[in-house]
């Protein structure tokens, strides 16, 4: 799963990453502790162009009476059937860039909290979202869900399922919204999630959203060595 992440890098930067033709949105404070419900940067096709801007972590249906109907993840292996989602990777697919993500591990120590970055490039999320109107307000949400995968078995130590990132060749194709049939955007899962990782584990103050500063990333002290 992904319950937590990393967004630090500058806005300037994902602008160049994710080669994004407009912004849509004023930069994110940098985060080192991104919950549900927070902001994330996400990138999306409108008219053959790629817009970033900013949704809240937790995809609300379009169909949903109120906005607790969220959901952070989207499970890959029944994202195409299950409602809340199936619309969605149908017709509004987008990338979710990080700095890496939490895991917690079961350990005879207790759950120890893990940092799992790609070695040489930023995890760029294969994501979800909806457009949701809040029916006493009449505003105007946008939601995002980030899709997950059982874990490569490097990462099953840590958890049996993890984010799925794409390598950058496959951003365009997930992005494309003239594709609209599941059964050509879900091999292009089959192919995510490549490149070496670095994992660490960090120490509990991540637990606590409240905690949100650039020390969560320091090595745990009470590792054995």
């Amino acid at each position: 799963m992904c319950g937590r992440f990393v967004l630090t890098a500058d806005l300037d930067d994902w602008v160049a990453t994710l080669e994004v033709d407009e912004v849509l949105t004023e930069p994110l404070p940098p985060s080192w502790n991104v919950a549900p419900t927070d902001p994330v940067y996400a990138v999306a096709e409108h008219d053959g162009r790629r817009q970033l801007g900013t949704m809240g972590w937790g995809l609300i249906p379009h169909w949903a009476k109120q906005a607790r109907s969220r959901h952070i993840n989207a499970r890959s292996e029944t994202i195409a059937t299950t409602p809340a989602f199936r619309e969605s990777l149908a017709r509004r697919r987008c990338l979710v860039p990080s700095n890496g993500f939490y895991e917690w591990a079961d350990t005879e120590r207790g759950r120890i909290p893990h940092h799992v970055a790609l070695e040489a490039e930023p995890m760029v999320f294969a994501g979800v979202w909806s457009g949701w109107t809040d029916p006493a307000t009449g505003q105007r949400v946008r939601t995002v869900a980030i899709v997950t995968a059982e874990a490569r078995p490097d990462l099953a130590v840590l958890h049996d399922r993890m984010p799925v990132w794409l390598a950058p060749d496959l951003w365009g194709d997930w992005l494309d919204r003239a594709t609209t049939d599941p059964a050509s955007v879900l091999p292009l899962l089959e192919w995510a999630s490549p490149g070496t990782v670095v994992v660490r584990p960090v120490g509990d103050a991540v637990g606590n959203v409240r905690n949100n500063r650039p020390e969560l990333l320091t090595d745990r002290e009470d590792m054995p060595t």
